[in-house]
């Protein structure tokens, strides 16, 4: 059962939920724009945890843009938005609200009624099936 409530939700594709993680791994092992703590790739939404290393609008804006491109060659979209121009920005303040955060990243597809278990999500930091790499399988899109 999907619980999203409004928005496009191709999220719910593999294969674009899988580049949209490849995204995430990609900014943090190659860019070096944040160390990359928890995420959650949900079917009209993506949660995620994370160290930035560069302002916050400039992380926000290479990854959006990148997995953008890529979502859309896999949709066969062009020209057209694939993110929301919002996000939800929060400041941990401290260790035990960090794991608070991170559990609240890692059970969403639980609280949503889709897996019983965390670590059983593919799309997720929590996935017992996801490997530390990127599955180089994302359609090749310049920063």
């Amino acid at each position: 059962m999907d619980f999203a409530e409004s928005g496009p939700t191709w999220l719910k594709q593999p294969e674009v939920a899988t580049c949209v993680i490849d995204t995430l791994l990609l900014a943090a092992q190659d860019w070096g724009l944040y160390e990359l703590h928890a995420w959650v790739v949900m079917s009209n939404h993506v949660h995620v945890l994370l160290t930035p290393h560069k302002a916050v609008e400039d992380v926000t804006r290479s990854v959006k843009k990148t997995s953008a491109r890529r979502a859309n060659l896999i949709l066969s979209r062009t020209g057209r938005p694939f993110w929301q121009d919002e996000s939800y920005d929060h400041w941990v303040r401290d260790a035990k609200e960090f794991e608070r955060i991170a559990g609240y990243i890692e059970w969403n597809p639980v609280r949503a009624g889709l897996v019983k278990r965390p670590e059983d999500w593919p799309w997720s930091s929590a996935s017992e099936t996801r490997q530390e790499g990127r599955s180089g399988t994302c359609p090749t899109a310049a920063q």
